[in-house]
């Protein structure tokens, strides 16, 4: 299952349109799924991610002109993946606050976004993404945004990240794996007496 994870794109506002390296890498009919992560601001772009892929999850962001859920809990595969922009968790992009509503939200994958800088962080068996802004948008603390968005292949408890960014007009991919740990299963019962001896089959 192929998923992008996108954000903070702020069309008409801060910038025009995706970068053309990235449309023509974003087509229809390879993508199941999109997360948007807020601030995409115009309905129109919200219509153009619909054209990619008609499974458009999107929560809501601090400068979006139309209505979003403020957060989202979905199940891709086997994992629990929480939603939110993340304006509302201060200080912003703190990796603590996030775990903090990571752990609020019961996921193993927390998306959140605001502060326009792509990010991952693994912390035990738990994951934070923010794919940063795909259009390259400033932010209020943050004037030299590079252009980014992160491409999430999920296999049951697998997931392959490939962070898309745009460097001097050249594509670069990076590409990060996380693993769900499965939980440790219950030791038998002592019986008192010895089990018996069994032989492996090959």
């Amino acid at each position: 299952m192929l998923v992008l994870l996108i954000g903070d794109l702020h069309i008409p506002h801060r910038a025009s349109d995706l970068p053309k390296q990235f449309k023509e890498l974003l087509k229809p009919g390879k993508i199941h799924s999109i997360i948007c992560c807020g601030n995409l601001c115009s309905k129109v772009f919200l219509e153009y991610l619909r054209s990619i892929c008609s499974n458009v999850q999107i929560v809501q962001g601090d400068f979006d002109e139309f209505s979003s859920p403020e957060q989202k809990i979905l199940k891709l595969g086997n994992f629990k993946v929480g939603v939110c922009h993340g304006h509302q968790v201060l200080p912003w992009g703190d990796p603590d606050s996030l775990s903090l509503l990571q752990r609020q939200m019961d996921v193993d994958i927390l998306v959140t976004g605001h502060t326009h800088e792509h990010k991952i962080v693994k912390n035990g068996d738990r994951l934070q993404i923010n794919p940063g802004s795909a259009t390259g948008a400033y932010h209020s603390m943050k004037h030299d945004v590079r252009p980014s968005f992160v491409l999430m292949d999920v296999d049951g408890s697998k997931a392959n990240l490939y962070v898309y960014q745009l460097v001097a007009d050249k594509v670069q991919v990076e590409k990060i794996d996380f693993q769900l740990k499965q939980p440790a299963q219950a030791a038998p019962e002592a019986t008192g007496a010895a089990p018996e001896a069994t032989t492996a089959v090959s």
